[in-house]
């Protein structure tokens, strides 16, 4: 089970056998039942996620209470309401197992205890939260830049494998529009 996030780790900075042990030590297995909400806004974010198999999105309510996707992820991959989570701060999102999950967890004082003993993790660390901002930044200049139907585009480029596996409500809110304009745009396309 940690095999998936020994060889990401592994990708960037070389692990020894002390190194892989702590890390099957300090993440832990949870498997979650799908539409299970596994933090919630308005609390510290109490994990790190690292997701094995399934889909998991943040999510807030916006002002007339309707639900805004934030971000969607497949696995492999980390997710957790990042800056909250760093600076142990309440978060505004929310973090829900969209299918059935098998995700890795790990505390804030466990990453920062595993950071301490290891500079592998360290930098790997540092690496994950540097992608984490620059893709948020991404995220943001494309949501501003491109079209509804470039961005569906590029989604249905980048990442099929959602599309099979999310309910199209949170994909049209993850690319900025009303289910509506999705299921037009995907007729436009599909004709």
């Amino acid at each position: 089970m940690h095999n998936q996030l020994i060889q990401l780790i592994s990708k960037s900075a070389e692990l020894s056998d002390s190194e892989r042990k702590l890390c099957i030590q300090y993440f832990e297995l949870a498997l979650y039942p799908k539409n299970r909400v596994i933090e919630e806004e308005g609390k510290v974010p109490q994990h790190l996620y690292f997701v094995i198999s399934g889909f998991v999105r943040l999510f807030h309510y916006n002002d007339k209470g309707d639900e805004v996707t934030t971000h969607i992820n497949c696995p492999p991959g980390f997710i957790t309401s990042y800056s909250n989570f760093a600076n142990q701060s309440k978060s505004d999102e929310n973090l829900e197992c969209i299918t059935e999950c098998e995700l890795l967890r790990i505390t804030k004082s466990d990453l920062d205890l595993l950071i301490q003993a290891s500079s592998a993790f360290k930098d790997f660390s540092f690496l994950v939260f540097q992608q984490s901002l620059s893709y948020n930044e991404k995220r943001a200049k494309e949501l501003a830049t491109l079209t509804a139907e470039q961005r569906y585009l590029k989604l249905m480029d980048e990442h099929p494998e959602l599309l099979n596996n999310v309910p199209m409500q949170y994909i049209a809110s993850f690319l900025g529009m009303n289910p509506k304009s999705l299921s037009r745009i995907r007729k436009q396309i599909f004709k």
